[in-house]
This record gives C-alpha cells, sequence and structure tokens, in this order.
C-alpha cells in the first residue's frame, strides 16, 4: 500500500465521517440553516415548512452518501475500479430521487 493511498484513504474517510455528522445532526431535527436554499427563505416563506420533517429527511439522504463516501479511496487500492462508480451513480440517484421527492407534493409544507 503505497502512501499515496493512506493519504486517499484518510481524506475520504474524514469527509465522510463529516457529512455523517453533519447527517445526524439532521437526522435530529435541527440545523436547518445548512439545508442550501432553506437557509436563505424570508423567515415568513420559512413558518410555512415542517423544519423537522425536512432536516430528517436530508439527514437521511446524506447518511449514504457519507457512509460510501470511502468507496472512492478503497476501490482503487484493491483494484476493484466499481466502486467510485458505484459511489458515483448511487450519489446521483440519491441526489436526483431527493430533488425529485422534495419538489413535488408540498411534502414539507406545514398543514
Amino acid at each position: 500500500m503505497a502512501i499515496e493511498d493512506i493519504v486517499a484513504l484518510v481524506i475520504t474517510c474524514s469527509i465522510g465521517a463529516v457529512v455523517v455528522v453533519i447527517s445526524a445532526v439532521l437526522l435530529s431535527g435541527r440545523g436547518a440553516g445548512m439545508i442550501a436554499g432553506f437557509n436563505t427563505l424570508p423567515a415568513e416563506e420559512k413558518e410555512k415548512y415542517d423544519r423537522a420533517a425536512l432536516c430528517r429527511f436530508i439527514g437521511a439522504v446524506m447518511l449514504p452518501i457519507g457512509l460510501l463516501f470511502p468507496c472512492i479511496a478503497v476501490g482503487p487500492m484493491f483494484g476493484l475500479w466499481q466502486l467510485p462508480v458505484a459511489f458515483a451513480i448511487v450519489t446521483v440517484g440519491v441526489i436526483v430521487f431527493a430533488v425529485v421527492y422534495c419538489n413535488t407534493g408540498d411534502r414539507f409544507k406545514k398543514k
């Protein structure tokens, strides 16, 4: 195992850990200010949304991305070039699902 592989693993694990911690904060129903787009809404618009439900959903979306982030470094270390590709496919798929789910049906608006 080369030093470049170790550095790549440390970096990707660190980034993945940060994403998992942010996900945990969001899963607790807090941290709405970290959600891009929501934090820029005027106060009267923010009151129309169920913040806790939105935070939990975004946290659930971020969790698999954070947990799978080290696949970027682990794959090439062991000659499994499919792992980074699988990570990219899963990430894009989860993000597309989240964008469509959040923007259809007024799911996170207060009733």
